[in-house]
């Protein structure tokens, strides 16, 4: 026998014996993080204290030695936060902190601290600090032109209720840089969203003698409105539309009433623009036909939030009104007509009825801007232009050197550990770090197909998808539609009649392939079914002796979300569509939903009033279409797919009443 021969299990037996005290530290390491997770959560500070000294020299004590002192930082010296951001300095955990010093520091009006720590803050995607930042240069008189607009930016972005952009806001309009009117909008938008602390906020910036009578008109704003006479002032006047905005939250009827027949005539134009676009986004919202008689009492689109125009164009585009969604989109803020959903359907309001060549040639420069497999209107402006779907080349593949340096990054390691011993939540905001979120420029696409094939090897499939979809110019499309259990999920789908990418495309926007996927109202496993829906699946298909618990089991997991997902499209006459609503919002929703006239499955999908399912219906349908041209090979149509959408047909069989 060749002595390496002999040598090799004497070597491994080594390093075993060498390995095993190690691997046993850690699993008793990787207990404690888990310990001192909860005590994080639980707000334990002494038990953290006591933990600490067990996770020393553990891969993730950057974590330990962060929750620790993060949940003790309002009685924490300087020097201690000095020590923790030198000790752990590049690390994800560094950063944290100091974001969390910074926000601290800004609550105590402590701005020389804040001014020589903040140039430091790596992430710089904290809104409430850039706020803070914000004010500072205004109070040292160095704040730029745009300030002003950046702090409404922020502020109008935020909603719950903050010191920091109140701060910064409160700063601008003793200024003169940003105007009374911008606050008020800030608490019609708070009113609106039922965030009333947000909105008392903003009023007592803003217009602080009006804090006693803002109460009841918004707790109480039928009474208020019955109380009042005139809206004198231009206080008075903007309490009564708060008032309005309430109203029309719960009945916009009402509120129409009372606007057109009362109070109309004591408001500014802009404030009677302003209620008549929220009452009209209402209607949008319920599909009723009324929302665009609403929205042609607004005298001026522009007085109008981006969120009322998009239910303008929306509730237009279902109308047939072409011409109305074009010059809404057209009101828009820049940044929100650069959306692809307006751009895509700008280019379509052009070309609607006799477009001229102009008009043609400008939707054509509009599709192309946007054109691409990478969403649903990107698909769909690429259609637009004669082209269809098709799988990407593949790039190069990876070097070692490449691979061997996303393995060698301590920040994906500790993530993929975290991952690995159940901190997901921790795991992925340190691995989304890493891969250099916080930098303008960001990881260089080569280095992040690497980290995604890091992700990939491991089976995180939603760190694979997640980085690998950052690439603009290299795409390697076996990363962004990565396809888990191959044999499992296409030979369940053609057993029961389902095309296998429209559940690839479902999987991957339910759980991103993570196979302990749990949802927050209860849905489980990778098609994240409800425990309710698969003991009605698996009764419905057959399935004997089934418990909830085998939800987590993959194989069962993957045999009642298909049963039922092919139920749902069955039930809605084939509609992919319709029946990714169904599988999101459940049946009851989108047979509501599809009553009213008959629509371009596109327009029907976007007039989805829940945010959550019009973006999971239109994403879905964008994921089928790229995993059938890996699967097939050949190009592939979105519009195939979508149809059109409409009630039930007069000789049609009723729906499966019983579907939950």
């Amino acid at each position: 026998m060749h002595w390496l021969k002999i040598l090799t299990p004497l070597v491994a037996g080594a390093a075993l014996a060498t390995a095993a005290p190690w691997a046993a530290a850690q699993n008793r390491g990787d207990d404690t993080l888990l310990e001192m997770q909860q005590a994080f959560r639980k707000g334990d500070k002494s038990r953290l204290t006591a933990l600490l000294p067990a996770a020393r020299g553990h891969l993730l004590e950057p974590w330990a030695a962060y929750w620790e002192l993060r949940a003790r930082l309002d009685q924490a010296q300087p020097d201690e936060v000095k020590a923790f951001l030198q000790r752990y300095a590049g690390s994800y955990q560094e950063d944290r902190l100091r974001n969390d010093w910074l926000l601290l520091l800004g609550q105590r009006r402590n701005w020389d601290q804040f001014a020589e720590l903040h140039p430091h803050y790596r992430m710089g995607d904290d809104r409430e600090v850039r706020c803070y930042a914000l004010a500072i240069d205004q109070i040292k008189g160095q704040a730029g032109e745009d300030a002003g607009a950046e702090v409404l930016r922020h502020w109008y972005a935020q909603r719950e209720l903050d010191d920091g952009c109140a701060n910064a806001a409160a700063e601008m309009l003793a200024a003169k840089r940003i105007k009374p009117l911008d606050l008020w909008r800030k608490a019609r938008l708070a009113a609106e969203a039922g965030r009333l602390r947000v909105a008392r906020k903003a009023v007592e910036i803003v217009a602080p003698e009006a804090l006693g009578q803002l109460r009841e008109a918004l707790d109480a704003p039928a009474k208020y409105l019955k109380g009042q006479a005139t809206a004198r002032g231009k206080e008075r006047q903007e309490l009564v539309v708060l008032a309005l905005v309430r109203m029309a939250m719960s009945d916009a009827g009402a509120a129409a009433g009372l606007l057109e027949n009362k109070w109309g005539v004591h408001l500014s134009a802009e404030e009677r623009n302003w209620l008549w676009g929220l009452i009209g986004k209402q209607a949008a919202l319920s599909l009723s036909p009324d929302a665009l008689a609403y929205f042609g009492n607004v005298g001026r689109d522009a007085d109008l939030s981006d969120d009322m125009l998009a239910w303008k164009v929306r509730a237009a585009l279902r109308a047939g009104q072409w011409k109305q969604a074009g010059r809404a989109i057209d009101a828009m803020s820049p940044g929100a007509r650069q959306d692809s959903t307006w751009v895509y359907w700008k280019a379509r309001s052009l070309t609607a009825g006799r477009a001229s060549e102009d008009d043609r040639a400008q939707a054509r420069q509009l599709y192309e801007r946007i054109a691409g497999s990478s969403g649903f209107y990107e698909q769909l402006a690429l259609e637009e232009l004669g082209t269809r779907v098709t799988a990407p080349p593949a790039p190069e593949p990876l070097t070692d050197a490449e691979k061997a340096a996303a393995r060698a990054n301590p920040g994906l390691n500790r993530a993929l550990h975290a991952i690995a011993i159940g901190l997901r939540s921790e795991g992925v905001r340190e691995w989304n770090y890493s891969t250099n979120l916080h930098q303008s420029g960001g990881m260089p696409e080569r280095e992040l197909l690497a980290a995604a094939d890091l992700a990939c090897e491991r089976h995180v499939w939603d760190r694979c998808i997640n980085t690998s979809e950052r690439t603009k110019t290299v795409i390697d499309a076996g990363q962004r539609f990565p396809m888990p259990f191959q044999g499992a999920v296409v030979q369940r789908a053609q057993g029961i009649g389902l095309d296998p990418a429209y559940v690839y495309g479902l999987i991957r926007q339910e759980s991103r392939f993570i196979m302990d996927a749990r949802s927050g109202v209860g849905a489980s496993g990778l098609m994240q079914v409800m425990p309710a829906t698969a003991r009605w699946t698996a009764k419905k298909i057959g399935l004997t002796g089934f418990t909830p618990q085998q939800i987590n089991d993959r194989d069962t997991n993957i045999t009642i979300g298909t049963a039922y997902l092919k139920l749902a499209l069955d039930d809605f006459d084939g509609s992919m569509a319709l029946a990714a609503a169904a599988y999101n919002a459940g049946p009851g929703r989108p047979r509501n939903w599809r009553n009213g006239p008959v629509l371009d499955a596109a327009i029907w999908a976007e007039n989805v009033p829940f945010s959550e399912t019009r973006d999971y219906v239109k994403k879905v349908l964008a994921n089928t279409v790229n995993y059938a041209a890996i699967l097939t090979g050949q190009p592939q149509s979105l519009k195939s797919r979508l149809g059109q959408v409409g009630p039930r047909g007069a000789g049609e069989p009723e729906p499966n009443k019983d579907l939950p």
